[in-house]
């Protein structure tokens, strides 16, 4: 047993992280400190005064650990990779995990691949980057495809040499196949070393390469060839001229804003790099209720620099950090050059901040619409259907529905709807095992009566293991029964719940001509109901999405061992018969529409096991 008090006691006046946890071991909190013993002991004193995020986890704290490092930065790195293996639900977390792609060049290979790469490696391979957009990168690959004529593919080269067809890009001068010997393994290497100078920096040479291969072209009438080297030309230009050092702004630097409301936040980044705006991002982040701007933008930039491999030497921001100078030496460290925190007050810098503040308000004002349409088709709907039946409150709302197959097994499908939104963890579908041929009413009268059985059941075993009965799979009660049916189906449901001694309201689905809903069915009356709603819509769906399951559960059951399963009751039917009838009809409909004559003539049947066959399938009686 756990005993929090005494192990308070023990906690060592080190530096290191600590692990908060429920009686579920689910991790609730991560945090570092520079003593332990201090830090942890804050969460547990009454005088303190915590926020009303900070007390909800603390009121759920079972137990806690804690790892001991040897300083402050160390807690501070091993915090930041927690958080963000765990995701801690106390935590202002970052929901987005963008990382930002690379150039990769596997210089380590005899052949090497220039292609794109999502992590910079640990590896002999060279790296260039990181590209803020994945298409900025694509561009330049396929850039140095024409300029150099690389490959990309897995091939293994040189073992696979020979094997195969050049690919397509070799048929569009995009490569020049050293898979299947075109080019020496010497010339390649030279094309390699062309990539990286020009990665590096350093366009010149492809500049004077192009602009006398135009000319030539030029001069022996081959306008065509002259038109493509010119427009690969441009390119190359145009690129050079992109990533060229300004000659007044050499300053590399992340900008970065905060805008936040309740519990919601978003992030701005603008990323500067050689004096130029090259990419901004926008980032959301979940937890943030009762913190200030300054704790929300602590929490950011260190999730944010954990988890980005490229760090530049200014980050301008728009409120300050808390542990600035520990951050920026971890990031130096990390950088290997000195990184510097600003919060600009005046100038050109400041309104740059301005400016990723606005964006950042802008997308959290884009986000809080969204969440409002979204509230509209879900819980606002719920809310109509209560208001139509008088309901004072709906929140789980359970949906039935009985379907046969082939006239001889029927199956019920329980779809479950909690906020207006399917909680697929909580379908059910059952196998009807009572009733024989499809009587709807007495499948449904069992598929509720198992349900609600279940539930009782597993509340007293949970009762008697001291155990909250809402923790049971079975335990959680609708607010509504919902019925894919009228007056029946309803009457049928209220005649269970009443035996079961249960009182659940009931309604049912009224169908038009079209077997689309019309109105709801609720205490013997029709009630009409708005079809332009969100209400109708959310009906809709649940109806949808009943019958949905209960047809996946039916192909399920639909394969041969189902067909098996009906054969096997079949006296004068064995395996091999079972196999041959499956073979020869495919279907269970295909066997109960042969006549005798067509069953006897199925190999290994005779004319007795086909009239078993037959009485079987049209309920009569063999001699």
């Amino acid at each position: 047993m756990f005993d929090i008090e005494e192990e308070l006691k023990k906690l060592p006046a080190k530096p290191g992280v600590y692990i908060m946890r429920d009686r579920d071991d689910v991790i609730l909190y991560v945090g570092k400190a520079v003593s332990l013993k201090n830090r942890v002991r804050q969460y547990f004193q009454i005088s303190r005064n915590l926020s009303p995020k900070i007390q909800k986890m603390v009121a759920k704290i079972d137990h806690f650990e804690y790892i001991v490092v040897t300083s402050e930065m160390e807690a501070l790195v091993l915090e930041c990779n927690l958080i963000k293996e765990n995701r801690p639900k106390y935590n202002t977390m970052l929901k987005d995990d963008k990382g930002y792609p690379y150039i990769k060049v596997t210089v380590n290979e005899a052949y090497p691949r220039v292609m794109m790469a999502r992590t910079q490696g640990r590896d002999k391979a060279k790296y260039f980057g990181p590209y803020t957009s994945a298409g900025a990168l694509k561009e330049v690959l396929e850039l140095l495809r024409k300029l150099y004529h690389v490959r990309s593919c897995e091939k293994n080269l040189p073992k696979d040499i020979g094997e195969g067809r050049p690919c397509l890009y070799y048929h569009i001068r995009q490569c020049k196949a050293p898979c299947m010997g075109y080019i020496t393994q010497e010339e390649y290497r030279a094309s390699i070393a062309q990539v990286i100078e020009f990665l590096n920096g350093n366009y010149s040479p492809v500049i004077k390469m192009l602009e006398a291969q135009m000319k030539e072209a030029s001069g022996n009438l081959e306008f065509e060839k002259a038109a493509e080297v010119r427009d690969l030309l441009l390119n190359v230009k145009k690129f050079a001229q992109k990533q060229d050092a300004s000659n007044t702004d050499t300053s590399e630097r992340d900008i970065i804003a905060i805008a936040s409301t309740g519990d919601e936040a978003v992030a701005q980044v603008f990323f500067v790099r050689e004096g130029k705006m090259i990419g901004r991002e926008h980032f959301h982040l979940t937890g943030v209720d009762s913190e200030t701007r300054t704790e929300i933008m602590t929490s950011f930039v260190k999730q944010f620099y954990a988890g980005t491999p490229y760090i530049p030497r200014e980050i301008l921001l728009s409120e300050p950090i808390e542990e600035e100078e520990l951050i920026a030496r971890w990031l130096s460290a990390r950088k290997g050059a000195r990184v510097h925190f600003r919060v600009p007050k005046k100038g050109s810098k400041e309104r740059m901040v301005e400016l990723a503040e606005q964006n950042a308000s802008l997308v959290l004002l884009q986000d809080a619409e969204k969440i409002m349409r979204e509230e509209a088709r879900t819980t606002g709907a719920m809310k109509q259907i209560a208001d139509w039946i008088a309901l004072p409150g709906l929140y789980r709302i359970e949906a039935y529905d009985i379907s046969n197959i082939n006239g001889f097994e029927s199956v019920g499908s329980m779809v479950v709807y909690e906020k207006g939104r399917p909680r697929r963890n909580d379908y059910r579908k059952f196998r009807i095992r009572s009733v024989k041929g499809p009587d709807d009413y007495a499948s449904m009268r069992e598929v509720l009566t198992r349900r609600f059985l279940h539930g009782k059941r597993e509340e007293e075993e949970l009762a008697g293991k001291g155990l909250d009965a809402s923790t049971g799979s079975f335990t959680r009660y609708p607010d509504l029964i919902m019925m894919d049916g009228g007056r029946g189906q309803v009457n049928v449901a209220q005649q269970v719940l009443s035996e079961l001694n249960m009182d659940i309201p009931v309604c049912g689905m009224v169908k038009d001509d079209n077997h689309r809903t019309r109105g709801l069915y609720y205490k013997n009356k029709e009630i009409p109901i708005d079809t332009q709603s969100e209400g109708f819509r959310l009906i809709t769906r649940i109806q949808d999405e009943t019958h949905r399951f209960a047809i996946e559960y039916h192909r399920s059951l639909r394969g041969k061992s189902q067909v098996k399963s009906v054969l096997d009751d079949i006296s004068g039917v064995g395996e091999t018969r079972r196999r041959e009838l499956m073979k020869h009809y495919q279907s269970l409909e295909a066997i109960r529409n042969a006549s005798v004559e067509d069953l006897a003539a199925v190999p290994s049947m005779n004319r007795r096991a086909a009239e078993q066959v037959y009485a079987f399938f049209h309920n009569e009686e063999t001699e």
